[in-house]
């Protein structure tokens, strides 16, 4: 049986094809026969109520340095390929919720994973407080002095862009920190949106564990360390990944969103756990697959076209 996969991506040039959890989803497709094209965001267009792609078919194969080949551009109509894949890296800004609105044309007709409604639907940092029993006291505002109330009751806490990425402008401040007004001014000129704040958790010092959930299952864990002096655990600032399992307290978590997120069509999800807190579900371009696929001698990125089958109701 054979797919028409559109791949929306970054460049493909730039990934690091050791770590790129798209490329692994990628050589996966092509393993099983699909037929792969790429574009990027901007490739995208609505033209008489059809969606159509400037795309590229495309070759990968795991060769550093020669890891794809591109073939001649071609127009395509979205509406005729199976699957779209929404890969594209965040900032979750205005351009990339144009996509999602351009994306919804064509969806469900064709699968588009994640499903994009539900994905402008659900920012990562807003998103996770529809589960307040779930996640550490946190605060979302623009307002100085509610910030300021909150350190005072919390007197440890972090903060961070409420539609940041990768661990960009995350601040740890602690209570004898002289920064915080100095940090507010600068993120009041550099965000319009508000900013979020949350108590900070001691024990992101033991890791941050990320969790893969496919279809609301959790299908796999690792846990990033950071690294000395730093207050970030994302692998790409300098955190390390250690093979992890889920905890008690990490299975209820993962049974408490699973059915929000099976119902929504957040087919490929990761989300992240302090300690007994969840902090992040990461609906946009999660990552990791190849991380716990080594860990753990599994291959996630198979389980996830499989789910893909199901909702495609094609055989597997």
């Amino acid at each position: 049986m054979t797919l028409t996969v559109a791949i929306q991506m970054d460049p493909i040039g730039s990934i690091d094809i050791s770590a790129d959890s798209t490329f692994v989803l990628a050589l996966e497709a092509q393993a099983r026969g699909y037929k792969l094209y790429h574009y990027l965001p901007r490739d995208l267009a609505l033209t008489n109520g059809c969606i159509l792609a400037n795309a590229s078919p495309l070759i990968v194969r795991p060769i550093t340095g020669d890891h794809f080949t591109l073939g001649t551009q071609e127009r395509i109509d979205l509406a005729e390929v199976d699957v779209v894949l929404m890969r594209q890296d965040p900032p979750f800004d205005l351009s990339y919720i144009t996509a999602t609105h351009l994306l919804e044309h064509i969806h469900p007709k064709t699968l588009v994973v994640n499903d994009p409604a539900q994905v402008r639907n659900a920012p990562e940092k807003i998103f996770v407080t529809h589960f307040p029993d779930l996640m550490p006291p946190t605060l979302i505002t623009s307002n100085k002095k509610q910030i300021l109330d909150f350190r005072t009751e919390y007197q440890d806490i972090i903060i961070k862009p409420l539609f940041g990425n990768g661990g960009e402008g995350v601040f740890h401040i602690k209570q004898d920190d002289e920064n915080l007004n100095s940090l507010l001014e600068i993120f009041d000129k550099l965000y319009r949106e508000p900013i979020i704040v949350q108590r900070y958790e001691p024990a992101v010092r033991k890791g941050d564990k990320r969790i893969i959930l496919i279809d609301g299952e959790p299908a796999g864990a690792l846990n990033r360390v950071p690294a000395t002096g730093e207050s970030r655990s994302n692998l790409h600032v300098g955190g390390t990944a250690e093979k992890s399992k889920l905890t008690k307290r990490e299975k209820a978590i993962c049974n408490s969103i699973g059915p929000t997120l099976r119902e929504r069509g957040l087919i490929f999800v990761g989300i992240d756990v302090i300690g007994d807190y969840l902090t992040e579900i990461n609906v946009t371009s999660p990552t990791c697959l190849q991380e716990i696929n080594l860990f753990d001698g599994v291959k996630l990125e198979s389980a996830i076209w499989d789910t893909i089958l199901v909702k495609l109701k094609k055989p597997m």
